[in-house]
């Protein structure tokens, strides 16, 4: 019953879809110059932008979009989300009782509400059930389910009990294979593992340098794989035209993965100076979600979640923040990340707010979400801003996001790949 309910949410209005749209602005955000621009129109053609122009008549054969209430911005970025899999609750065992089909038909559900809240990129770095977000990001890309552009880690590369196994459950040799799909103890088996999950169709690597606050029998300070174990399933990333992103909220286990060649540190919680200096001087994003840990004490602590859980997450959210702020002095390219899954989908840009209040400007939180994720993914030139040549993905809010970053937390309207969406 609740997959024939998930399944009917996704039906709803189909996406008005032109050759071409005349989009008019009320006022154009310029993310690399962080200004708005007045009286200025932007015409697609077929998924790209054709122009960005002084507003005139519409051109023939184009459909005219009247945003000029609107403030219009790129389409927005999440490099961190979970949209396949089954969501955070107090039950530890709720991966493993919701079942792969269920777990994609969430994911769609998930996908539709994240692209109707403005972000048209999701980046999925790692789901319980492998694999998963592969079918998800093959759905949407087919057109079978609205959802923004995904790209996919398949499954977590970890250690056996670590950060990315679902622990404290069943014994973890008992668990499903599709749950155990990247678990590994040489560098030998990161090479195959890493292999496996290419030639499966995902997109980069997920790699688990740390514990984690939300796995039991894990501590985020401590380092988990290795530098060479990451080293080489970062060697079959870059053979593959790709890259590897390390899951890492201790210092020791960061430096690890940046000596190992990541492209991007998630969380960053615990770095230390060195750390910071390093990723500055390797050109490291450090990917920190610096919104959830004020859910996670609030809602984990209504709803009863693991004790573990808590006290993990009350020991980094602080230190995180303010390493957050040393990053943003120190010049450290940061990108948007905000562990949608954790909290309920559709809300990632409350994050904003946060970044904002611990450092950024409203133009740099807004950049971390376009151009800077834009680089993460490898894709400048095609996402993160508004200009000719670019995927037509655009957002209109009301109000000025440079103003007050918050409107981005209430989007009116949504275009993805030149359609009409919202």
């Amino acid at each position: 019953m609740r997959a024939l309910l998930l399944a009917t949410a996704l039906l709803g209005p189909a996406p008005s879809i032109a050759s071409s749209l005349y989009v008019e602005a009320g006022g154009l955000l310029d993310v690399e110059k962080g200004e708005v621009r007045d009286g200025q129109c932007i015409l697609t053609d077929g998924r790209e932008i054709a122009r960005v122009e002084p507003c005139g008549a519409t051109p023939e054969g184009a459909e005219r979009i009247d945003w000029s209430a609107y403030t219009v911005l790129p389409g927005l970025i999440d490099l961190h989300t979970h949209l396949a899999d089954a969501g955070q609750e107090a039950d530890l065992a709720l991966p493993l009782k919701t079942s792969p089909q269920l777990t994609a038909l969430i994911g769609a559900h998930n996908a539709k509400v994240t692209l109707e809240a403005g972000f048209t990129t999701a980046r999925d770095v790692g789901t319980y059930r492998g694999l998963t977000d592969v079918v998800l990001r093959d759905a949407i890309n087919s057109g079978f389910v609205p959802g923004p552009r995904m790209f996919v880690a398949g499954a977590y590369l970890t250690h056996p009990g670590g950060g990315g196994e679902l622990n404290g459950v069943i014994p973890n040799d008992q668990l499903p294979a599709d749950m155990r799909l990247g678990v590994l103890t040489s560098p030998d088996e990161a090479r195959e593992k890493a292999e496996f999950l290419f030639g499966h169709g995902v997109d980069f690597l997920k790699l688990i340098g740390t514990g984690a606050v939300l796995a039991m029998g894990t501590e985020p300070g401590e380092p988990e794989l290795t530098e060479e174990e990451m080293r080489a399933a970062v060697e079959v990333a870059r053979a593959r035209g790709s890259y590897a992103t390390a899951h890492a909220h201790g210092a020791e286990g960061i430096k690890n993965a940046i000596r190992a060649g990541v492209r991007s540190i998630e969380h960053a919680s615990l770095i230390d100076e060195e750390g910071l200096l390093m990723a500055h001087e390797h050109g490291v994003w450090l990917v920190m979600d610096v919104f959830n840990g004020d859910y996670i004490d609030r809602i984990g602590t209504d709803e009863g979640w693991p004790e573990e859980y808590l006290r993990k997450n009350r020991e980094t959210t602080q230190i995180q923040r303010d390493n957050f702020r040393r990053a943003v002095e120190l010049g450290v390219s940061l990108a948007f990340g905000s562990d949608s899954g954790v909290y309920p989908h559709g809300i990632n840009a409350r994050q904003f707010a946060y970044m904002v209040a611990n450092g950024m400007t409203p133009a740099q939180a807004i950049r971390a979400a376009t151009i800077e994720a834009a680089g993460v993914l490898g894709q400048q030139g095609r996402l993160g801003a508004i200009a000719p040549g670019y995927l037509a993905d655009m957002i209109a809010v009301e109000g000025n996001p440079l103003e007050d970053v918050r409107a981005l937390e209430s989007v009116s309207h949504v275009i993805k790949d030149g359609s009409l969406v919202k």
